[in-house]
């Protein structure tokens, strides 16, 4: 399941959670489950916005060991290129 990125206009803060593609969180309070963190004195239905977050398309080398893909060979699949 991908991460998303939150944002709490209500705070100011924003949040990244796990959940399913086809799911979308609305309130604070569903962030705020999701995550596993306290509600704080935010009011729980106070609205939440879904950013698009770099992190859950690109993975740095570094960041828990993985790699990026090395994309700098110079052959063509099945040599059509010339």
């Amino acid at each position: 399941m991908p991460n998303y990125d939150y944002y709490c206009p209500a705070n100011e803060k924003t949040v990244e959670v796990n959940h399913r593609m086809s799911e979308l969180l609305k309130s604070w309070r569903e962030v705020c489950e999701r995550a596993e963190i306290d509600l704080g004195e935010i009011p729980p239905d106070s609205p939440v916005e879904k950013k698009i977050s770099a992190g859950a398309f690109i993975h740095s080398p570094g960041e828990g060991g993985g790699s990026l893909p090395d994309f700098s060979g110079g052959s063509c699949c099945g040599g059509g290129c010339g």
